[in-house]
């Protein structure tokens, strides 16, 4: 339910997922405390910048954030990075635009730099913001995918491959 209505498809909206959330638990008659709890996480989930802490309250929230940061890496990741990307008309990639590291949520979500930009602005960092052991282990191996990648396209734009 975390990506039932994401800003950024609806103009920025940082509540709109919660709304959305609520108002269809409410019409299967949830209990509650237990829409506040899932309200709670879509409100906590997302990455809002290299220097903003997102830290979870509930196990099912970090659960939920892992699997959500492990779907931003690896092969998977870089795809939805690209199709992302493409869908925004985002350079691929401009050597004179530097990567920012976002203090606030605004910079971040108001960012409009390359997409190779987006590996070191939040992709690169997801490996060490896994709250689980489990999610640990595989965020190793895709931060690595990624790597290599971003390695290659690098030595690609520079005719060196």
């Amino acid at each position: 339910m975390h990506d039932i209505a994401d800003w950024k498809f609806h103009n920025g909206n940082e509540e709109i997922g919660q709304q959305t959330a609520r108002a269809w638990l409410e019409k299967l008659t949830v209990d509650e405390n237990v829409i506040l709890h899932v309200c709670q996480i879509i409100k906590d989930i997302s990455f809002k910048g290299a220097g903003v802490e997102t830290k979870m309250k509930s196990i099912e929230g970090m659960i939920v954030q892992d699997a959500d940061r492990l779907d931003a890496m690896g092969a998977i990741g870089i795809s939805r990075t690209f199709a992302y990307g493409g869908l925004k008309g985002r350079e691929l990639y401009n050597p004179d635009v530097k990567p920012v590291k976002h203090e606030t949520f605004e910079q971040y979500k108001n960012s409009k730099g390359p997409t190779i930009n987006h590996f070191h602005e939040k992709l690169f960092l997801l490996k060490d913001l896994m709250n689980t052991a489990t999610a640990k282990k595989l965020a190793e191996h895709r931060h690595i995918v990624m790597q290599e990648f971003v390695n290659e396209f690098l030595l690609e734009w520079e005719g060196l491959q």
